[in-house]
């Protein structure tokens, strides 16, 4: 038997229930071995049948004193109930249309069940367990594992049961073949974790509470130790083997450009800026995340950077993900540069044949100092003639293979500076970003005015929108924001197309406003965008399409209908889209889930405006996959840690990955394991 076998051939599944498990994403022997149990059921303490709770779920075993069988309902559907009792009492245990049970329930059997008793129906306070949500016969149990402490819950579909999952996984760790190690022995030793084998083993059959949890310790370190090596092997292999650029340390122009602003730096932006600085300085290529709220002013250090870098002789490069934000940046640069002799390139997938093909001469020449672009950068025809820097906006938009292609332009390793508005907890920065430095802004400027933020039910709504209508008319701008698009996608919640039909020819009749969503053609989308921006719409309606790219001051008031329907994070993001001038604005989150997790989570977001608390709150809520979106940076999947709880084991992991960049024996070990594991994520690093 191999790993990389088809379970299908695996004793008990076939090719019947190898196409459910492939459902479930296991394929192969490897992918069934690492389908972690979703929970654990401790049967360690077995409940008497005497002290049955009504409503408690428990585990009892006891002996079928007798079985009776009757059919109901109009498909005739078997009904089998057994009476089990265990010289303290009796309780009915039923299963519900499982005829192929008769022959295994005979009186003197004994059996294990874990379910929830309730009140039998006219049995006068007879006990009862219909809600069956294990069974084992104990006789049957060849291996003992029904005796087990603890046995694992999985995932499953229809056709499969929990029996069916412990059966195949039992008989797969019987017949395993020796599970080569991927941990270096200096680390095992070093951390004292289990073997891997046992580690498997115990993860799915733990005898004990300790020992479940030492082997989880093991395979989540297991997980995070080498998805760390990858990443510092990458920031690693880019010190070592490109040639970066040194950008000296005196800079005129961009002394210039800072005391020209309109502005001073706040203390976390000097910061940040000072780091940028001595990362440029230095003849390693610059790798730097910097993290700031909405509104903190992240751009005005790309800017400076970019000066900087111009100011060395060398080209800039700055990628926004959307149309709008790049031509914003433009104009905003173009404006503040505007006495300087840095010449200002525009690049996008909007422009026609005839200047894209100009703006790529221009680039290969060096007649343009900053380019300015979205995804069209990365086009096959965008050759620099000498980029020293490459800052990516909205870091989260982007993968990290496409920051890599545009760091490969040029005949040196450009720096890069990467931003992201999206506050993130520490140990997803250390997860996601692992490969960065990380500089944090976490102060806003001064003479922003905070945003007020309220929750109101969908009664309130003509009161709400005659607020807007009244902020219209005293010429300020407002937002309101739908989860869908059209009608009846997924429920019949007003949409975006409802609302902003239902506005114009209603309560805002006569206001100018505007719709737009994803589904629109970009050419059309970035019109109505740039006419909202240009004060020439009060209302935008929209889906969350300006969750990011929009910069428009005059805008003071934000709508979200059926905000219970977006994570935390997306609605600071979009709450971000206002207060950026230095009027009162106001958040209203309209919402009619009576949940209390929804009122906790829009009770959060209303108390606060601190981004990095939110996040923490997002991801205690939501969990990291909902957080970040399936596949959002192209990293591992983990399938045992968990960002937001194993923050010891990842700094352990990390430390460890750290030591081991460091031995050389140690690394010779695991870049082949990168490469056999990791082949699509980490396959630019092992190939340097």
């Amino acid at each position: 038997m191999k790993l990389t076998d088809s379970v299908q051939y695996l004793k008990g599944i076939g090719p019947k229930k190898a196409k459910l498990l492939a459902r479930l994403g296991i394929v192969t022997v490897h992918d069934l071995l690492t389908d972690v149990p979703r929970a654990y059921e401790d049967q360690s303490v077995q409940t008497p049948i005497s002290q049955l709770i009504v409503g408690e779920q428990a585990t009892f075993s006891g002996t079928i004193a007798n079985v009776t069988e009757k059919k109901a309902g109009r498909r005739n559907m078997t009904i089998l109930t057994a009476l089990v009792g265990d010289g303290t009492g009796f309780v009915q245990v039923t299963w519900f249309n499982q005829p192929f049970l008769k022959p295994k329930l005979k009186t003197g059997r004994r059996v294990l069940v874990t379910g929830r008793p309730a009140f039998a129906y006219g049995g006068r306070g007879q006990l009862a367990v219909n809600q069956i949500h294990s069974y084992e016969f104990l006789e049957d149990s060849e291996s003992g594992a029904a005796h087990l402490a603890i046995l694992p819950v999985y995932a499953a579909v229809d056709g499969m049961n929990q029996k069916f999952f412990r059966t195949v996984l039992r008989t797969l760790l019987e017949n395993l073949p020796e599970l080569p190690e991927v941990l270096p022995a200096s680390v095992i030793a070093a951390n004292h974790l289990m073997p891997r084998r046992a580690a498997w083993a115990a993860i799915h059959f733990p005898s004990d509470a300790e020992t479940l949890k030492e082997a989880r310790r093991r395979l989540a370190f297991e997980e995070l130790y080498l998805i760390q090596c990858g990443l510092l092997l990458l920031k690693k292999t880019s010190a070592e083997q490109s040639t970066g650029v040194r950008h000296l340390t005196s800079s005129t122009l961009v002394r210039s450009v800072l005391e020209n602003l309109p502005f001073s730096l706040t203390r976390g932006q000097a910061q940040a800026w000072q780091d940028v600085c001595r990362d440029m300085e230095q003849p390693t290529p610059m790798r730097r995340l910097v993290q700031g709220d909405v509104g903190s002013g992240k751009t005005v250090l790309a800017l400076l950077a970019l000066v900087k870098t111009v100011e060395n002789g060398y080209q800039g490069a700055l990628m926004a993900p959307t149309e709008i934000l790049a031509r914003q940046h433009y104009d905003s640069f173009t404006a503040q540069l505007a006495d300087t002799k840095i010449r200002i390139g525009f690049l996008s997938g909007h422009l026609t044949p005839k200047q894209r093909a100009a703006m790529h001469e221009r680039i290969a020449a060096h007649d343009v100092d900053i380019v300015i672009g979205t995804h069209a950068l990365l086009s096959e025809g965008v050759q620099f003639a000498k980029l020293g820097l490459v800052v990516t906006d909205e870091q989260h938009r982007f993968g990290v293979e496409q920051r890599a292609v545009l760091e490969k332009r040029s005949s040196v390793t450009p720096d890069v500076l990467v931003m992201t508005a999206t506050p993130i907890p520490r140990t997803m920065t250390l997860t996601v970003y692992g490969d960065l430095d990380v500089s944090q802004i976490t102060e806003l400027p001064p003479g922003r005015q905070p945003i007020r933020t309220f929750l109101r039910t969908s009664d309130r709504r003509p009161l709400i929108y005659q607020y807007v209508r009244t902020q219209a008319e005293q010429g300020r701008q407002a937002y309101v924001v739908c989860p869908l698009i059209e009608s009846g996608e997924e429920s019949d919640l007003p949409s975006a197309a409802d609302v902003y039909d239902e506005l114009r020819y209603g309560i805002l009749r006569g206001i100018p406003i505007g719709l737009v969503h994803g589904r629109m053609k970009d050419a059309e989308k970035d019109d109505v965008m740039q006419a909202f921006y240009e004060n020439k719409l009060a209302v935008l309606v929209s889906t969350t399409v300006i969750e990011v790219g929009v910069n428009v001051p005059n805008a003071t008031t934000l709508v979200v209908e059926h905000a219970d329907r977006f994570g935390l994070a997306q609605l600071h993001q979009l709450r971000g889209r206002i207060g950026r001038g230095t009027q009162a604005s106001f958040c209203i989150l309209v919402s009619d889930n009576e949940s209390a997790q929804a009122r906790e989570r829009l009770g959060i977001l209303a108390a606060t405006q601190d981004g990095f608390q939110l996040a923490e709150e997002d991801l205690r809520l939501r969990g990291p996959g909902q957080f970040f979106g399936t596949h959002q940076h192209g990293l591992p999947d983990l399938k045992i840690a968990d960002v937001l709880t194993d923050t010891d084991i990842l700094l352990e992991a990390r430390k460890a990955a750290q030591e081991t960049l460091g031995r050389k024996e140690d690394l010779s070990f695991v870049v082949p394991i990168l490469t056999a594991q990791y082949k699509e994520q980490f396959e630019h690093i092992t190939n340097t």
